[in-house]
């Protein structure tokens, strides 16, 4: 579509500009394009300058695309704010930031920031990761403001430093000691996290009606795009803004909101009339991205939720090829004819970077990989690491390297994972003992076991898992040597204590490819010759930078389009997450589903695969394939009817455990309650996830996680 001409209601919503308007973006409708001709419009036909108008944007990327189309409209350099929420927060911050005295040089600290400071606290406190993971603390810090101490503000404000650190040395209970520590290594640098941007904001705003007024007055136009990922804390600043000239702008897609586990809440969007009377709703459905038989599947798809608004994307290209469907007797085969088709495209003259695969998790591309290297098709992996390339598949492999060759970059590897106190100074000491004897690290190491520089390490422990298993792996199959020093090492342990489930499933996925290759081989397998075969998947180096296929989740595609797609791994367990706990959930699973069904331009390939998951139940073909009405897709060959009736009964099975959970009596949190069996007590929080209550019983020490199905009475 030409970027000049707007269609009937791109142009409603460009012109509708004053007071609350709500603007309802289906998938490539060209909401962009709106946003950008509106604020133009704004400048150029009324005459508003730039610097009053605030563009709120989702990704400092589409940040950027944003100020680079509005400038090419209006000419001018002035953009006005065109931002992210935290961006515009360290603008307020910034210019008025003294008002909760702090300076204008204050640092916006990310996760490894907060992480560094978790650091030092644990060392000063004699902490563990036992005792808290740094994520289970960053989320705890996150809640503790959210929601539990409004007062942290005016600890961080008001307290010297000295007094934020007798707080701190004071306190008791792993969560204060951790939260206080933070303020106090928060004050002492003037940091701010993401949070504490949009709070701090609203506290000014709140606490300084002066400031409020400044602001509301300089914004006579706010405009805000994906509402439908918009959180409590983001509503509240909006609602903070718009107090005066009542100009509000949002555009957003129900259909599209896939991160309510961010704190996303498509109500507020749903809503938006109820809660601004008189609000104006522009419907753009027109999509400019995608063929009538690629929207046809998505609107099938999509109309089996509930908690929408009902609309239909209707496509302004011209008919293309099928929606193509194929079910593969296992994930190799899936894979394989993945590899085929890109293959039969790209002979018709389709460049690989036209062609993207779409997954739920990252685990689903090791087959991917392995076929695509063996058949030397390009690709490169987008917000993800190749699978042989991630960290935990690195460490493990180097293990059994350690085992085979006890070589140095093995060692360097996994010495010091999980930690054996093998830091930078025994590093260098063993350094210099094997330039001086002239031999491996490892052996400098065996070497120097008695020195006092090894005192308080757990070199030694690691000396003899090393010798052991160098003794006895000859005999045994890989794939059993790999799980036994997994965990002897303690390496999958730390993982488990890290809270990396995502590297846990990585790791089941590495130990499913070693069985698959000793039972498939033809030959016995040795550790050695199963080295030397996975080598061949650790080259990244084999491919320059050009013409290569992409991969990426579904999440990190939100926003993209591509000319074909392939989305794999449709099995239920997979795609809808074995996750899923509520119907709600399964919702969001949908809609996630759909946002990779409309990434799509030219064609669509679907593929799924028998098997088992990693929980090891069995593959049925994704209730997301049986939602779409059969007509509308195209089969490689036709669906097994036995097949097809057994997945039908397992997602009936999982549907009625969904629904009993939703209908399930949930008392609020700080209830006293009285268990059969475990007596009286109180509901301490809620896991939504598994639909349980954590419950703290008044004749046990410790809280327990009681499942929404048992019968409890309220006291």
């Amino acid at each position: 579509m030409d970027e000049t001409i707007l269609n009937a209601s791109q142009l409603e919503a460009v012109t509708s500009t004053e007071g609350f308007v709500r603007v309802i973006a289906g998938a490539g409708s060209g909401k962009t394009r709106a946003l950008s001709h509106r604020f133009a419009y704004l400048v150029n036909e009324f005459g508003i300058l730039p610097g009053n108008i605030l563009c709120v944007t989702f990704t400092n990327k589409a940040a950027n695309e944003m100020r680079q189309r509005i400038h090419n409209l209006t000419g001018d350099n002035d953009t006005g704010y065109i931002n992210t929420f935290h961006g515009f927060c360290v603008s307020v911050l910034q210019e008025d930031s003294f008002a909760v005295q702090y300076p204008k040089s204050f640092l916006v600290l990310d996760n490894s920031d907060i992480d560094d400071m978790l650091r030092i606290i644990y060392e000063e406190r004699g902490l563990t990761l036992r005792d808290m993971t740094f994520a289970n603390a960053r989320d705890m810090f996150e809640m503790q403001k959210l929601f539990k101490k409004p007062e942290y503000y005016l600890d961080l404000i008001n307290l010297s430093l000295d007094a934020l650190r007798e707080k701190y040395l004071n306190a008791a209970g792993i969560n204060d000691v951790l939260f206080y520590g933070y303020l106090y290594q928060q004050k002492k640098c003037f940091g701010l996290d993401y949070n504490d941007l949009i709070k701090f904001t609203l506290f000014i705003f709140r606490e300084h009606e002066d400031i409020r007024l400044k602001w509301q007055k300089r914004l006579e136009y706010i405009m805000i795009d994906e509402f439908q990922d918009i959180d409590g804390l983001q509503y509240e600043l909006m609602e903070e803004l718009c107090g005066y000239h009542k100009n509000l702008f949002i555009v957003g897609d129900p259909d599209q909101t896939i991160y309510t586990w961010r704190g996303a809440n498509v109500k507020y969007l749903l809503d938006f009339d109820r809660q601004f009377k008189g609000t104006r709703t522009v419907m753009m459905n027109e999509n400019y991205r995608s063929t009538p038989e690629i929207l046809a599947a998505c609107n099938s798809l999509i109309g089996k939720n509930v908690n929408r608004i009902k609309k239909e994307l209707v496509s302004m290209q011209p008919h293309g090829a099928s929606v193509l469907c194929h079910h593969a007797p296992n994930a190799d085969e899936e894979a394989k004819w993945v590899a085929e088709q890109m293959s039969i495209l790209h002979e018709s003259g389709v460049p690989y970077k036209d062609m993207t695969v779409l997954y739920r998790a990252h685990y689903l591309t090791r087959r991917v990989e392995e076929v695509f290297m063996k058949a030397k098709l390009p690709y490169t992996i987008y917000s993800g690491v190749q699978f042989f390339a991630r960290m935990e598949i690195k460490d493990s492999l180097s293990y059994l390297r350690m085992i085979a060759y006890k070589d140095d970059l093995s060692f360097r590897r996994v010495v010091n994972s999980p930690k054996r106190n093998m830091g930078r100074r025994r590093m260098s000491f063993l350094e210099e003992q094997a330039r001086e004897n002239n031999c491996s690290l490892y052996e400098a190491l065996v070497r120097s076991l008695g020195d006092d520089m090894l005192k308080g390490t757990k070199a030694d422990k690691f000396v003899k898992l090393i010798e052991r298993f160098s003794a006895t792996y000859a005999g045994r199959p890989v794939s059993e040597v790999l799980s036994a020093i997994l965990d002897e090492s303690g390496y999958e342990a730390a993982l488990r204590t890290e809270g990396g489930q995502e590297r846990l499933d990585n790791l089941a996925e590495l130990k499913q490819s070693v069985y698959e290759y000793e039972t498939t081989c033809g030959e016995e397998v040795t550790l050695e010759h199963y080295l030397s075969h996975v080598a061949l998947f650790t080259n990244s180096d084999a491919i320059e930078p050009g013409d290569k296929v992409k991969m990426m989740t579904v999440h990190a595609a939100k926003g993209l389009e591509f000319p074909y797609v392939f989305l794999i791994g449709m099995n239920e367990g997979v795609f809808p997450s074995r996750k899923v706990r509520t119907i709600e959930g399964m919702e969001e699973e949908r809609r996630l589903a759909f946002v990779a069904m409309t990434r799509a331009e030219k064609r669509l390939f679907l593929s799924e695969a028998e098997g088992r998951n990693l929980d090891n139940t069995p593959r049925y073909p994704s209730r997301f394939l049986l939602d779409i009405d059969k007509e509308l897709l195209e089969f490689t060959r036709p669906p097994q009817e036995g097949l097809i009736r057994e997945a039908r009964g397992y997602i009936r099975y999982a549907e009625q455990r969904l629904a009993d959970a939703a209908d399930a009596e949930v008392f609020p949190v700080g209830t006293r309650v009285s268990h059969a069996i475990l007596g009286p007590g109180k509901v301490i929080d809620i896991d939504k996830e598994h639909n349980a209550y954590v419950i703290k019983f008044d004749m046990l020490p410790t809280p327990r996680t009681i499942a929404f199905r048992v019968k409890l009475t309220m006291i």
